[in-house]
């Protein structure tokens, strides 16, 4: 199943790729995004943990700067059954984190220095089972590389605005400056309902999967609940909107259509399924 999530995903964003190059720059433009995407769904599969770290500017975490956390992901790794993460830490102060990686010998898993500020122990291994959670059922990969094409359909869009306006006289007329504005406005909208496709059913079974490798499913019941307060009166995290949805709570504003499309479920039915876990 998780190969075949994965195959899915690297051959929809070729598909989708293909499509929306051929709206922007006709033939040629269904070519270059043809290699574009391959190349992307290539680079992404095989450096999938260091491109997440990247997008979020994570730094390594070492054990003489954390040894909480890391007796913490320590023991939690070994109720899992899986090999030690690299751990991160990621710069801001909304208490947040997620998992990255192309499988369970190249994972990692990033806290932010609000998320070790705010919560206690129990909290933070709910959380942190919650993220060992995304490892073991291994989803880290296809988020990731739900990111990478998020990011890169950004970037579709932005050079079909480019070439709207630099493209000249021939490529701004008629139906052809009308396909190509409809793929400026919807490539966005495309990696924003493939997250949202991905991210909504993923969370709801790692904080299921987490409770289950902590022993402790109010644990994160509870850190959940805090998290949601501070993001409601705090400020969003600065991080790549295309990274968004690999958090365990959305980093970003939540207020009008923002929460509308948001990737990640109510974080009130999480707790009140969580709390129904016997």
């Amino acid at each position: 199943m998780h190969r075949t999530k994965t195959f899915l995903l690297m051959f929809s964003l070729i598909i989708v790729f293909m499509f929306f190059g051929g709206m922007i720059a006709g033939e040629d433009g269904i070519v270059m995004a043809f290699v574009f995407a391959l190349a992307i769904n290539l680079i992404s599969y095989w450096n999938s943990d260091q491109l997440a770290i990247k997008m979020t500017k994570s730094k390594p975490l070492s054990e003489a700067e954390a040894p909480e956390i890391y007796r913490i992901v320590r023991r939690l790794s070994q109720n899992a059954e899986l090999p030690m993460p690299d751990i991160y830490l990621t710069p801001s102060n909304q208490p947040n984190a997620f998992a990255t990686g192309r499988n369970p010998e190249h994972a990692a898993v990033a806290v932010t220095q609000g998320l070790i500020n705010l919560l206690n122990e129990d909290e933070l291994e709910g959380v942190i089972a919650h993220e060992l959670a995304h490892v073991k059922n291994r989803d880290t990969l296809i988020s990731t590389m739900a990111a990478v094409m998020a990011g890169a359909l950004a970037f579709l869009a932005r050079m079909g605005r480019f070439r709207m306006i630099f493209g000249g006289r021939r490529n701004n007329n008629g139906a052809g400056a009308l396909l190509q504005l409809v793929a400026i406005i919807f490539a966005p909208l495309a990696a924003i309902l493939i997250k949202m496709a991905i991210s909504r059913s993923r969370e709801y079974i790692a904080d299921e999967t987490g409770g289950k490798i902590s022993g402790n499913p109010e644990g994160l019941a509870s850190a959940l609940e805090k998290m949601e307060r501070y993001s409601q009166g705090g400020q969003p995290m600065q991080v790549n909107e295309a990274a968004a949805h690999m958090f365990i709570l959305n980093p970003l504003s939540r207020e009008g259509m923002a929460k509308l499309f948001s990737s990640h479920p109510p974080t009130a039915e999480r707790i009140k399924r969580l709390r129904q876990v016997k």
